[in-house]
């Protein structure tokens, strides 16, 4: 038996074949593009999702004879992102992605409403999903006329896989529409918005089936049994499944393109104002919490760019020991602020920048202005309840041993290193179809990685990195007001 984990990201499609004994037995990809036809807009054609997983799919039918042996299938998705389709199924415009900003003042005005805190558990961030079809109304009201179903990228392959409208609950949490303690539909905040829950897809557990592969699909493939498609999961939901956080406490932090710190929680404990994402976890009864920052090793790649060194350039040329903070301080946001700050307009940059600073000075301030960063959002987990006492670390950034002890040093927490392996959502989302297609106890599904090294505060520093934090929080206040 084989099971097939697809994690549908921003700039491409990746698919896992996991074997039973959870081990990875091929990972392929395949790129796509993203269109910015105006300013702090991001969208994609479908068609690219549809393409990409040919793609990877026809190179496991070749390269791969487990392939055949395939039983279950399961998505995980960039979250938030608006696919409108009309009543024969057709998609109506480009899906309106996570990280495109042009609803903001949408997102004000229904944040404004107190009823959608209350029920969604979640600020109405401009990037979820019900303030973009409030922009498609108000902007675009033919295709608003016509929409019949709004699906999240991860709900429309599985419409592709399954031909029926069905989604999970952690996906859905992040639409600002989902009642995430009842986890279901919420026919109040729908109909604030004009919409209608027949426009919105099934919902099921992450770990459930959603329905079978379509036969036509399964000829295609060349595959000898019937395939289950599981539920599936948001992108982070996915990640904590593949790193097997779904316990109290137990979570990771990602030094990926954007910064997650992810905490698993045996409850629904919703505080929004504290900017904290509360989602319902791909798991029953599980929920999981986040902080969110937009620019993580973005800000090293944007620095990068400038520079003209790669990353792994600049942060080689840093010593193996932590140095003292950096008197140059960066405002990590050059994409806009999540977690705490909801802050959509706010730009990044650095300060006290002098003549005698050179390149690692800067590549230093950009470690430290993450890290700072992602300490806002561990501070905000924490007024939640949720008390982790030691993270997961994992994402690109992760690889730079200096952004690791710094950290760590910031957070003062204990920070593990997984063995060498891909722990990402195409992983948990593998794990998720094994569940779905075998009926697996997810408690032994659900693994925690072996961990090859523990990287702990650097206690010397603690105390000056806890000064410099407390002074980046002053000088954000300040920085802001100039800023905006």
């Amino acid at each position: 038996m084989s099971f097939l984990g697809i994690d549908l990201g921003t700039s491409g499609l990746r698919a896992m074949l996991m074997d039973e004994a959870g081990l990875a037995i091929r990972t392929v990809e395949a790129d796509y593009t993203t269109r910015s036809p105006a300013p702090g807009w991001s969208e994609q054609d479908p068609k690219l999702w549809i393409d990409a997983l040919d793609a990877v799919v026809e190179e496991l039918r070749i390269t791969e004879p487990r392939f055949a042996n395939l039983i279950g299938i399961g998505v995980a998705g960039h979250m938030h992102g608006a696919t409108l389709l009309d009543d024969m199924g057709n998609v109506l415009r480009p899906c309106i992605l996570w990280n495109d900003t042009r609803a903001a003042t949408e997102a004000a005005a229904i944040d404004q409403n107190p009823v959608f805190r209350d029920i969604s558990g979640n600020i109405v961030f401009p990037g979820f999903t019900a303030p973009k079809l409030a922009w498609v109304a108000k902007h675009e009201p033919e295709i608003f006329t016509k929409t019949a179903k709004v699906l999240l990228p991860a709900a429309y392959l599985n419409y592709h896989l399954t031909g029926d409208y069905v989604a999970d609950f952690s996906d859905s949490a992040g639409t600002s529409w989902l009642d995430i303690n009842a986890r279901d539909w919420s026919n109040t905040l729908l109909s604030i918005g004009g919409m209608d829950v027949s426009q919105m897809p099934n919902l099921v557990e992450g770990c459930d089936a959603a329905g079978m592969l379509r036969q036509d699909l399964k000829r295609k493939w060349g595959l000898k049994q019937d395939v289950v498609i599981a539920g599936g999961a948001g992108d982070n939901a996915a990640a904590a499944c593949g790193i097997g956080a779904f316990k109290e406490g137990q979570g990771f932090v990602s030094l990926g393109t954007s910064g997650v710190i992810l905490i698993a929680r045996d409850g629904c404990y919703p505080a929004p104002a504290t900017a904290v994402h509360t989602f319902c976890h791909a798991l029953p009864a599980r929920w999981y919490q986040m902080g969110v920052m937009l620019s993580a090793t973005d800000s090293l790649n944007w620095l990068s760019k400038i520079t003209r060194q790669t990353p792994a350039q600049l942060t080689r040329a840093l010593p193996d020991a932590l140095r003292t903070p950096s008197a140059v301080k960066f405002m990590p946001y050059l994409s806009g602020e999540r977690t705490p700050h909801n802050d959509a307009k706010v730009r990044g940059g650095f300060l006290n920048v002098s003549i005698q600073n050179d390149a690692v000075d800067l590549t230093q301030s950009v470690l430290e202005g993450v890290a700072f960063g992602l300490r806002d959002s561990l501070e905000a987990l924490r007024q939640t309840g949720a008390l982790p006492k030691a993270l997961y670390a994992i994402g690109g950034g992760a690889k730079s041993d200096y952004w690791l002890k710094l950290l760590a040093t910031v957070l003062q927490i204990e920070l593990q290193v997984p063995e060498d392996g891909d722990f990402g959502p195409a992983l948990g989302a593998a794990r998720l179809a094994q569940i779905a297609s075998c009926g697996s106890d997810y408690n032994n599904v659900m693994r925690s990685p072996t961990v090859s090294r523990v990287v702990k505060p650097d206690t010397n520093l603690i105390d000056a990195f806890e000064r410099a934090y407390q002074n980046f929080k002053q000088n954000f206040a300040a920085y802001r007001s100039l800023n905006c």
